[in-house]
């Protein structure tokens, strides 16, 4: 066991997840959304595999990622039609993923504080997990509308682990991205990568990872070692 499992091991009760690519896949939403932002702004499409790639990222970032165009203008004004067309069509298009309920569940069960911190908006996380009757598994919920800051910037990490009244080395933040790394190293919580979006497992090493998880179903595996499941 690290030094730094070791320091931590009796002291998690809290776990906060990351949403889309950990939780859930929004991806074909993503992409329609993207896609009309894009055809209503005259600006040329980009491949699904292209957007992918930047889910996770602020609609700001996402917009200068994909075109390459540094106006602050142009990113406020795609943002706005991603908004508009992702009150349509973003709900009915995510799709937890098959480990999502057991997980969430399981770690109820044993008492753990449960929560989300997202670039997405909270009341689509709400709506989601209220339609597969997950809601009240989720303690705290922090989306893009509680922060001034997005990641990379830990801000909503920090809002959640207030709200749950634990410090930040006391939980484990779970998530699918180099920026979900970047978050929790900034916080000082202890990251758990799962490979369920479209970062490989070696893009994370230079983060100091407690463990890499090829799917969600696998944490209760790394809680059990670090001794928070007995």
């Amino acid at each position: 066991m690290s030094p730094l499992a070791a320091m931590i091991h009796h002291a998690i009760k809290t776990v906060i997840f990351d949403f889309d690519y950990t939780l859930a896949d929004s991806s074909r939403g993503i992409i329609e959304c993207i896609s009309y932002a894009l055809e209503t702004m005259n600006i040329a499409p980009v491949s699904g595999e292209a957007v992918r790639r930047t889910i996770g990222m602020s609609l700001r970032e996402t917009f200068t990622v994909l075109t390459s165009v540094d106006s602050p203008e142009h990113a406020d004004e795609f943002s706005r039609l991603f908004i508009s067309k992702a009150d349509d069509v973003m709900v009915d298009s995510t799709e937890l993923f098959d480990s999502a309920r057991p997980t969430i569940r399981g770690l109820k069960e044993l008492d753990f504080c449960l929560g989300i911190v997202s670039t997405k908006y909270r009341r689509r996380i709400e709506a989601v997990l209220a339609r597969d009757g997950l809601l009240d598994g989720i303690d705290v919920i922090v989306g893009g509308e509680d922060v001034a800051q997005h990641k990379p910037d830990p801000e909503g990490l920090f809002k959640a682990l207030d709200k749950l009244h634990t410090p930040c080395s006391g939980a484990l933040y779970v998530g699918d991205s180099v920026v979900d790394a970047i978050v929790a190293r900034r916080a000082g919580t202890p990251f758990v990568a799962v490979l369920s979006g479209t970062t490989p497992g070696d893009a994370f090493e230079e983060y100091q990872p407690l463990e890499v998880i090829d799917k969600l179903g696998d944490l209760p595996r790394v809680l059990s070692r670090l001794g928070a499941v007995t």
